[in-house]
């Protein structure tokens, strides 16, 4: 009689594969249980400024009273804390990281680790996959209404890992009023979709009289998204100490009308921020 053939090594490895999948999904599902909403910052590009919009995404609503988390997932070229001015370190005992904060807003980022804010990360996609992995299963962020996830640009590798990792609610896009820039946000957006994930709104940064503006707005209406806003080209971005909303009257009246906006497509996407 013949009996049931063993599994070979390369079977055995694909189920321990599946299995650790599985497990770290499980940790960092049970670490985001109390975090209510989660938004990605994403760009087509680097360079329209995406960190800077979710920095002071995150510093307004904070200020309006919202328990708010900054998680920073720009492995090689992490600027999160620069823009929020954060230079006390998380806390890190028995495997678990507990965020620094700065202005009301709890913050994580792979800055923190680096000895030289000088020095180059050379990673291979995998150790960048490792590192998203280790904060979203290592950090505890308590309750939070808000966790602001500033994502690496364009759509290889990095965006791809924390778009299949972590339970986003929809993601805010970043451009700029160039042709070019324009052409980038669409490629990213349609990488999101074809992820049967959501798109909660574009806004549109640098504009004014130097790079133009509207096309933010127009591309908002081809691709059926709402449009958040535009936030104009401010010489108060140079005071580069905190963010800009703690800085500029105007900038924070921006930024608070972006975050009204951002509420109400969550609720129309049936998100109760």
């Amino acid at each position: 009689m013949a009996t049931p053939q063993q599994p070979n090594a390369q079977q055995n490895a694909r189920l321990e594969q599946i299995r650790r999948q599985w497990e770290q999904k499980r940790q960092i599902t049970d670490r985001l249980a109390a975090v209510r909403t989660t938004i990605g910052v994403y760009s087509g590009k680097g360079g329209v400024g995406k960190t800077t919009v979710a920095c002071n995404l995150a510093t307004i609503l904070a200020k309006q009273g919202e328990r708010v988390g900054l998680l920073d997932v720009d492995i090689d070229c992490p600027n999160v804390t620069r823009v929020m001015g954060i230079t006390d370190k998380p806390d890190y005992r028995d495997g678990q990281i507990s965020p620094a904060e700065g202005h009301g807003v709890k913050v994580v980022s792979m800055a923190f680790f680096q000895e030289n804010e000088d020095e180059a990360i050379i990673w291979r996609g995998p150790m960048i996959h490792n590192a998203i992995n280790q904060f979203l299963q290592s950090t505890d962020w308590g309750e939070l209404d808000y966790l602001i996830v500033d994502l690496p640009p364009g759509t290889s590798d990095s965006p791809l890992t924390v778009m299949q990792t972590i339970p986003v609610d929809g993601f805010v896009v970043v451009s700029t009023p160039q042709d070019l820039a324009i052409i980038d946000a669409k490629r990213c957006i349609n990488m999101i979709r074809k992820l049967n994930l959501n798109v909660v709104g574009i806004v549109e940064n640098y504009s004014g009289d130097i790079f133009g503006e509207g096309a933010g707005r127009q591309l908002a209406t081809d691709i059926d998204a709402p449009f958040l806003g535009s936030m104009s080209l401010n010489s108060s971005y140079r005071d580069t100490s905190r963010p800009t909303v703690l800085v500029d009257d105007s900038v924070s009246d921006e930024y608070a009308s972006v975050a009204d906006e951002l509420r109400r497509s969550l609720k129309a996407h049936g998100r109760e921020a």
